[in-house]
């Protein structure tokens, strides 16, 4: 499976913008798919998951009631919705999925840069 990440840019805080995430290649079977994020100087964390059919969602305590993942099963794409963006939300965001019911992530996608200005 291949992941390509876009989307992510300049945003001022209080602001939103819309990750998008096409998967490509064999996707038959995934269990979930999920987005990361990896700011400067600090260890990669989860931020989002939901089931490959689209159910599920699942959000890391920080982002919850802002961020709003969803899949469109039609065009293969994962989104995360992002408002009320805080600056401690600057990072590269990844998407990847994960394979089976193990909390494994694998097929990392290049990340996209979202930097929130205070």
């Amino acid at each position: 499976v291949q992941l390509q990440a876009s989307g992510g840019g300049l945003a001022q805080a209080g602001g939103s913008l819309r990750l998008s995430c096409a998967a490509s290649g064999r996707t038959f079977g995934i269990y979930a798919i999920g987005w990361f994020r990896q700011a400067p100087g600090k260890e990669r964390e989860f931020v989002a998951s939901i089931s490959w059919s689209g159910r599920n969602p699942y959000y890391a305590d920080s982002v919850k009631g802002r961020f709003t993942i969803s899949r469109d099963n039609a065009k293969n794409t994962l989104y995360l919705q992002m408002n009320s963006l805080k600056p401690e939300d600057t990072a590269v965001y990844y998407c990847a999925i994960r394979p089976s019911a193990i909390n494994e992530y694998t097929s990392w996608g290049q990340g996209t840069l979202v930097t929130v200005s205070s």
